[in-house]
């Protein structure tokens, strides 16, 4: 059988499981039927056999190859998937390219109908080894171009996690020449090299507490501190913020036809100015004081720019 008939079986059974739990072997066994007969209809080169024998093995080889732990519930007489509320980003994103993989394959036949985003790559062909070196804490040595330089820089890191953000992988290392955790982006790091030296971690680093407060990568301020960020936005921006808020702490204030109001608790990073920027005249800054008079200056200096 082809990689991908596998990988689809697995898939299959995730998502079937994610969505009703206590499946029993014979249930798993149709729904997977059903979806493999749909794949073979549009790709006829597609191999993938089904039986019972064959999702017990597949249980097994799920738990190994994506750690997804799938066990049978005596009581209520069927498989589900052990998972916690860590996991349920990872299980969401393997259910989405199985989702992408089932409706854009066949390139031919969708090429007509589906206009794919030309982008070059994100460095993901490196994620497997920073991932070796982080939970190994084994020192990395790369070179890295910034956006804003001309010259290239090596670099010898120590890796410490891995995060995503607008659809750009970064990995969060302590630079060893001065040793500050920096973010370096996956796209714009080359020549990786997984060294054998081990490092020890001397100052600890939690990504999840030093980014509660942010928005996007850029990491605050020394001393920097959350504060209260009231917002005004027009009722149709208002409704792409309420269905994919701008931060966790989001909350509504107001919902009227005339303004969507809502207050954050976080670090005003470049980052979240950035942000708001990119909305325009769709939102205003209601406090504080200090984003009012950052953005106010930047809009004066750009309408300047055409008078």
């Amino acid at each position: 059988m082809s990689k991908k008939g596998f990988i689809s079986r697995y898939l299959l059974i995730i998502k079937k499981l994610k969505a009703t739990p206590y499946v029993t072997l014979a249930e798993l066994q149709r729904y997977v039927e059903r979806e493999v007969a749909y794949l073979q209809h549009r790709d006829d080169t597609l191999q993938i056999g089904v039986s019972e024998r064959t999702m017990v093995r597949d249980i097994k080889d799920i738990r190994n190859l994506f750690g997804v732990e799938i066990a049978y519930d005596k009581k209520e007489k069927g498989y589900a998937l052990l998972q916690t509320e860590a996991d349920d980003l990872n299980f969401q994103r393997m259910l989405e390219a199985f989702d992408l993989f089932s409706s854009l394959h066949g390139a031919q036949e969708g090429a007509p109908y589906v206009q794919v985003e030309k982008r070059r790559p994100q460095g993901t062909e490196n994620l497997h080894g920073l991932l070796h070196a982080i939970k190994n804490r084994l020192l990395i040595t790369f070179t890295y171009h910034k956006f804003w330089e001309d010259h290239v820089s090596q670099r010898t890191a120590e890796p410490y996690a891995l995060k995503e953000f607008r659809n750009r992988w970064y990995v969060l290392a302590r630079d060893q020449k001065d040793r500050r955790v920096k973010s370096f982006a996956l796209d714009r790091l080359s020549n990786l090299q997984i060294t054998s030296q081990v490092f020890r971690v001397t100052a600890p680093f939690n990504p999840e507490e030093t980014y509660r407060h942010c928005f996007g990568i850029i990491s605050p301020d020394h001393g920097q501190e959350p504060e209260e960020v009231i917002l005004s936005l027009d009722p149709f921006q208002g409704k792409y913020v309420k269905t994919l808020p701008l931060h966790k702490s989001q909350q509504v204030l107001l919902d009227s036809e005339d303004e969507l109001r809502i207050k954050l608790y976080l670090c005003v990073t470049h980052d979240f100015v950035m942000e708001l920027k990119s909305l325009g005249a769709e939102v205003t800054v209601l406090q504080p004081a200090s984003l009012q008079k950052e953005l106010k200056q930047t809009y004066s200096e750009a309408l300047a720019n055409y008078q």
